[in-house]
């Protein structure tokens, strides 16, 4: 129908592939049928469709065009077929011209492929790692970007207040010229435990209608999610076009928590490398603002606010054995994040 280019086409090819094979090697089982139908054949099963009142094909538009377009778009489904047909995720083209021929191929197909599965679990040819080179085990090399971090710049509370001022309501102006645009903002809050991605959060949201935004909060896992991939459960919140949505934590744990604490095996966490970035990329390409924040203090101030936490009553939620026992990990997590924001 002329709606993309030929590098449109074969770019989102492309992006299909890596769907597929990141689907794949998270242990799915991808089956891909194509029904094969002769030009004729075609012709008089579609008059068949225009004669009964109950079809949906009666009541598309433009469905004259249809029969006239079939041998642009037998080229277009042989380039398809031809370059997403890899050998992790091949095609089963079918004949579809007899019925019950194709109801039987596609079942016996079918059931091969989940035979052989469940026959070959873990049929998946180990996947090439990053060949991004890790950190020399040297003291010299192990200092990160966090280590360059200015973590003593401070602000006057005049200067602060006049400033919050300020910027809320350019902050708000903005959603709204943003939801009029149609364009839709996804913000990404990570750091190390007590450096405020919760207060952050709060003072963004006081600025802007709650019709606008959703905030979601990223915990463990729950089974639901555990059995579907990682970025299931971050997918399913991708703001609708106009609006706003902020994780407090988000998809980064696969390489940060996941990581450090082996919840993820190796070659896990390193493939997530290049599914995070092709994540953001789809994003963006849609027309989705991306705004990634990382907020860093020291292991000093961070135990001071461990401390404030435990002596204040209705803060005392906020701190657990687990948090004192991420702090034995500093280090674990410090070359975690500066490989993170490297790849990332």
């Amino acid at each position: 129908r002329g709606q993309c280019t030929d590098a449109d086409l074969d770019e989102e090819l492309t992006r299909i592939r890596q769907f597929e094979r990141m689907l794949i090697e998270d242990g799915a089982l991808v089956v891909k049928f194509w029904f094969h139908l002769p030009e004729q054949e075609q012709k008089k099963r579609l008059k068949e469709l225009a004669r009964d009142d109950r079809s949906r094909w009666k009541m598309l538009p433009n469905k004259a065009k249809f029969p006239e377009e079939y041998s642009r778009f037998e080229q277009i489904a042989e380039r398809v077929l031809r370059n997403t047909d890899t050998g992790i995720a091949p095609w089963y083209v079918i004949e579809a011209t007899d019925r019950r021929y194709r109801d039987l191929a596609v079942g016996q197909t079918l059931l091969r492929a989940i035979d052989g599965r469940l026959a070959h679990p873990e049929p998946i040819p180990p996947v090439p790692l990053s060949t991004a080179p890790s950190l020399p085990p040297t003291a010299e090399a192990q200092v990160t970007l966090i280590d360059r971090l200015d973590l003593g710049q401070t602000i006057e509370r005049e200067q602060y207040d006049r400033e919050m001022k300020r910027l809320r309501d350019a902050l708000n102006e903005r959603a709204w010229a943003a939801y009029k645009a149609r364009r839709s903002t996804v913000m990404v809050f990570e750091g190390v435990d007590a450096a405020g991605k919760g207060g952050t959060i709060r003072r963004i949201t006081s600025a802007i209608d709650a019709r606008l935004y959703r905030t979601i909060t990223v915990a463990a896992p729950t089974d639901e999610e555990r059995a579907r991939h990682y970025l299931w459960r971050f997918w399913r919140h991708i703001p609708r076009a106009g609006y706003l949505t902020m994780y407090d934590r988000s998809w980064y744990g696969r390489v940060l928590v996941e990581r450090v604490e082996g919840f993820a095996t190796h070659a896990e966490w390193q493939r997530s490398y290049n599914e995070i970035n092709g994540f953001e990329e789809q994003l963006t390409e849609n027309g989705i603002i991306v705004l990634k924040f990382w907020l860093q203090i020291s292991p000093e101030e961070q135990f001071a606010r461990f401390k404030a936490r435990e002596d204040t009553p209705y803060k005392q939620h906020k701190i657990t054995e687990e948090d004192w026992r991420n702090r034995e990990k500093w280090e674990d997590y410090k070359l975690a994040v500066n490989e993170m924001v490297i790849r990332t």
